[in-house]
């Protein structure tokens, strides 16, 4: 984010440390902010949730490597789709399994079907979700979910659902696999309060699932992170409790500059776009230029000062793509795309 933490978040923040709130806390969590994960979630998804069923972990990476650590047994498959955030591969392997990629096409918008997964399932143990994706921007529909539900049945693996973007959504609506018949079991949610209410540096994450999975994980957490701080844990509780307008005040900006950009890139016809469904970033298409994800990257910065993701860094079937962040000023970012459009049109193939 290029938007500060709330000031009445870090005074909540401030007011438990002066209170005296800066020994150890639970290992778990507070049983107020595991309270209030699971009031939100059992809000937004109608599934039965208690305390019970939520790790507070040091943010929504932590959450990631908890939840592998988990299911994966030395040398176990760990399936996730591609293009996916740059940590997954690394963090299965940190968990001692071994990452194997589900390539969602470009031309299927990068949506993974049930032929993508089942052409790599066999003998998997566990399977990585985005929704909505990072770096795509797209948020996966029922029916998509229903699949990949169906792909874990048949397969007997287990799903991590990382939703951390879920109150970024611009069309459609978020759904949870979790949500679905049977899934609850058979699911382990990612959450985070990063990316919903601008905690980015707090590190206050959470994994939801089995009572008993959940128990056992407070027990690695008690050897591994030890838990986080108390005070920044309340500060946590504090923004969860002002609700979902906050949160959406969060994430206009980002609603404002993605129509902002869908305008610009709408006038040209030479870089292609799947417009972002959720999620602060655009996955721009740049073949036309003749050149890779990075040698865009590279010349971009060079020439115009913008810095922008090769599109290859999140997956090999992304060569040709280039990953845009809206996380500069409103101006700023309509100016430099603006200038990236220039560029691209000025590399364009003859």
């Amino acid at each position: 984010h290029d938007i500060p933490t709330s000031e009445s978040v870090l005074s909540a923040m401030s007011a438990s440390a002066r209170s005296g709130n800066t020994g150890y806390a639970p290992v778990a969590g507070t049983d107020k902010l595991r309270d209030a994960v699971a009031q939100r979630i059992e809000a937004r998804t109608g599934v039965a949730t208690s305390r019970n069923n939520v790790l507070i972990t040091s943010g929504g990476q932590s959450a990631l490597f908890h939840g592998h650590a988990a299911i994966l047994e030395p040398g176990d498959i760990g399936l996730y789709i591609e293009p996916c955030y740059l940590t997954y591969p690394g963090t299965i392997i940190a968990a001692g399994g071994k990452p194997v990629a589900v390539r969602a096409s470009s031309e299927n918008e990068f949506i993974p079907n049930r032929g993508d997964i089942d052409a790599v399932a066999d003998g998997a143990s566990s399977l990585l979700v985005n929704s909505p994706n990072n770096p795509t921007g797209m948020v996966y529909s029922p029916s998509t979910l229903s699949q990949i539900a169906e792909a874990a049945n048949r397969h007997c693996f287990t799903i991590l659902s990382d939703e951390v973007y879920e109150s970024q959504v611009w069309e459609g609506n978020h759904a949870s696999i979790r949500s679905l018949p049977g899934m609850a079991e058979k699911t382990l949610v990612i959450g985070s309060m990063s990316k919903a209410h601008a905690m980015t540096g707090s590190r206050v994450g959470w994994l939801v699932g089995p009572e008993d999975t959940i128990a056992a994980l407070a027990e690695m957490v008690a050897v591994t992170t030890f838990g986080i701080p108390e005070y920044i844990q309340d500060s946590a509780t504090f923004a969860l409790s002002r609700g979902k307008e906050f949160e959406e005040s969060v994430a206009e900006p980002f609603r404002v500059r993605r129509a902002a950009a869908l305008k610009l890139l709408s006038e040209q016809n030479f870089i292609g776009l799947v417009a972002p469904k959720g999620a602060m970033y655009l996955f721009l298409d740049i073949r036309s230029t003749t050149m890779t994800g990075q040698e865009f990257a590279d010349n971009l910065l060079e020439e115009e000062r913008i810095a922008v993701m090769p599109g290859g860094r999140f997956g090999s079937g992304a060569s040709g793509h280039v990953r845009v962040a809206m996380t500069v000023a409103t101006d700023r970012f309509a100016d430099a795309i603006e200038r990236l459009i220039a560029f691209a049109y000025r590399r364009q193939a003859c």
